[in-house]
């Protein structure tokens, strides 16, 4: 069981089951260690946002954290798991967009609202449909989004020796210009 993550909680609790059930406990806590640190991160953000009301305090601690894990000469399970923390900070301080509900670090869930939202232009629904999703546009632009970020994270592990960086920037252009 070699992949490990640093934001898809449900492969890791799914192949934490798995390696439970087999008696892999090394393997169990490889993939139970990035659940604990999601969920501290996000329990953090709560806390940032109780405190502020704003995520701005949540997103400069992710970009600390992400430039500090670029930085810092740690492993590649440890550097797991600080970003797995910082997805943490980041799935709970980005929860609501332009009004609607949007997962900044899970595909899933954006990937079926989009799939709601399209039939929903396709085929309006009448009384007895469920609630119709909103912002189409913003949902498409988020997986877009986590597309083109794959995309170019890959790019950058060629080209620059800390691209953890990259992130960790474009956090505080967003930060700085939603303070404008």
């Amino acid at each position: 069981m070699g992949a490990v993550f640093a934001a898809n909680m449900t492969g890791n609790t799914v192949l934490a089951g798995i390696a439970l059930a087999q008696g892999h406990w090394p393997d169990a806590w490889r993939h139970l260690a990035p659940l604990v640190a999601f969920f501290v991160g996000a329990m953090i953000s709560r806390l940032l946002l109780r405190l502020s009301r704003a995520p701005t305090a949540s997103l400069l601690v992710e970009a600390a954290v992400l430039a500090a894990v670029g930085l810092l000469p740690v492993g590649p399970e440890a550097a797991v798991m600080i970003v797995a923390f910082a997805m943490g900070v980041q799935a709970s301080a980005i929860t609501h967009f332009a009004g609607s509900a949007v997962s900044t670090v899970v595909v899933t869930s954006t990937l079926a609202r989009s799939a709601d939202a399209a039939l929903d232009q396709l085929w309006p629904g009448d009384d007895r449909s469920p609630p119709a999703a909103t912002n189409r546009r913003l949902l498409a632009f988020t997986w877009i989004g986590y597309l083109v970020g794959a995309v170019i994270g890959a790019l950058l592990l060629t080209v620059m020796p800390y691209p953890l960086l990259v992130p960790a920037a474009l956090l505080l252009v967003v930060v700085l210009f939603t303070r404008a």
